[in-house]
């Protein structure tokens, strides 16, 4: 569980797709349902190290663009959480995480010379907003889909990382009252994330580091390995 928060305050305050390995190993340490729950407060811990970090760079156009899908999809993710078993439905977001990694590949190769325009797309938002608020109610799974949505847009790291950081903390303080309405988030999750916050400030004291290191060509292939590395991990948990 240390490990997986070092990981999750690294992807917050850095690559955030890598926080679908930390479901993954608090899938395998914790009872599946019962860990979607854990792993939120802990999250929660992450999103506001990351806001704090990142506290002037969020690009608030592109978070109102998003949000209003999301509730959909939140909602949608509650009745599947009800009727369909965690492993199966993992192993179907990995799947679709890995196709649309694919799409993000062939979109940035045929644009190669010309300035990235699919995200302004009303379609894009929406469907972007719902497949982030059904997987992250189901899975905690939709840092992938936010980095290939950011990645589209092209913006520069700082912002990038910002815009993540306040649009889920947001979604995750969202997602509470549906944790709590399933029965699947008690109080000794919120004490866990207390004892656990150390290692995710660490884990976010090493993501930010890394920010200001790399390069901005970097960042953006390193993005993309992490989203697919996410993916993987779903199909093999």
């Amino acid at each position: 569980m240390a490990l997986a928060a070092a990981i999750i305050g690294y992807s917050k305050t850095a690559l955030g797709g890598l926080g679908v390995v930390a479901v993954a190993i608090f899938a395998t340490v914790l009872p599946a349902r019962e860990s979607t729950a854990a792993i939120l407060m802990i999250l929660i811990v992450g999103d506001v190290i990351a806001c704090w970090h990142y506290r002037r760079d969020p690009d608030w156009g592109l978070i109102r663009r998003l949000l209003p899908a999301v509730i959909p999809g939140l909602l949608l993710g509650t009745l599947f959480l009800r009727v369909v078993s965690d492993d199966t439905l993992r192993r179907w977001i990995g799947a679709v995480l890995l196709v649309l990694l694919g799409l993000q590949l062939w979109v940035k190769w045929r644009a190669r010379d010309t300035p990235p325009t699919t995200h302004r797309h009303p379609g894009a938002a929406i469907a972007a907003g719902s497949a982030m608020g059904f997987t992250t109610m189901t899975a905690n799974a939709a840092g992938p889909v936010m980095t290939l949505y950011l990645s589209a847009a092209g913006i520069d790291k700082r912002r990038f990382v910002g815009t993540s950081a306040w649009f889920f903390l947001i979604v995750n303080l969202t997602k509470v009252p549906f944790s709590i309405g399933l029965g699947l988030l008690h109080p000794v999750d919120a004490v866990r994330a207390l004892a656990l916050a150390p290692f995710v400030l660490l884990g976010g004291l090493l993501g930010y580091a890394t920010v200001r290191r790399i390069s901005q060509r970097g960042f953006d292939v390193a993005v993309l390995l992490a989203s697919a590395l996410a993916a993987a991990a779903l199909l093999l948990t």
